[in-house]
C-alpha cells in the first residue's frame, strides 16, 4: 500500500495560496476531507490536496489566437527589463511565480516588451529538476 503524506492545515493552506480559514471552510463544505493525526491536530491528505490544487488552479487565459505545443505556459506581466546592446534579461510575474528569461535585445524590441506589458513565458524543456523537503525520520 502506498503511503500518502498528511499535512497540517496551516501548511496545506500555504501550498494552495489561501488562508487557514479558507481551507477550513473548504473542509466544512466537503471540498477537502480532513482527519486527526496522532498529536490530535487536524490534517489533510497530501494527494487529495494536490487534486484540489489542480481543480482550483485558474491561470489567466492565453492571449487570443495564440497556439503552441508547449504545456508549461505562464501568463504574466513584465516587471523588469535589463538590456545591453546584445542581450536582455526580462522578468515576468506570473501569479505567485517570478520567471526570468534571457534573450536578445533585438527580441525585446521585436516583441514590443515594456514594463507592465502582458507576456507568456513558455518553457519547453527535457530537464526539469524536482526537489522535496527533508523527510523526518519515523
Amino acid at each position: 500500500m502506498i503511503s500518502v503524506p498528511k499535512m497540517r492545515i496551516r501548511d496545506a493552506a500555504a501550498y494552495l495560496g489561501v488562508s487557514d480559514d479558507t481551507l477550513r471552510r473548504w473542509i466544512d463544505a466537503g471540498t477537502l476531507s480532513a482527519s486527526v493525526d496522532e498529536a490530535g491536530r487536524k490534517v489533510v491528505d497530501g494527494h487529495e490536496l494536490a487534486l484540489v490544487a489542480r481543480t482550483h488552479a485558474a491561470p489567466p487565459p492565453l492571449p487570443d489566437g495564440l497556439a503552441s505545443s508547449a504545456r508549461n505556459r505562464f501568463v504574466g506581466l513584465v516587471t523588469d527589463i535589463r538590456t545591453d546592446p546584445v542581450m536582455a534579461q526580462v522578468e515576468l510575474q506570473c501569479g505567485p511565480f517570478r520567471v526570468v528569461s534571457l534573450m536578445s535585445s533585438e527580441s525585446v524590441r521585436d516583441l514590443g516588451l515594456e514594463l507592465g506589458s502582458v507576456a507568456v513565458a513558455v518553457i519547453k524543456s527535457t530537464n526539469v529538476v524536482v526537489e522535496t523537503p527533508p523527510v523526518a525520520a519515523p
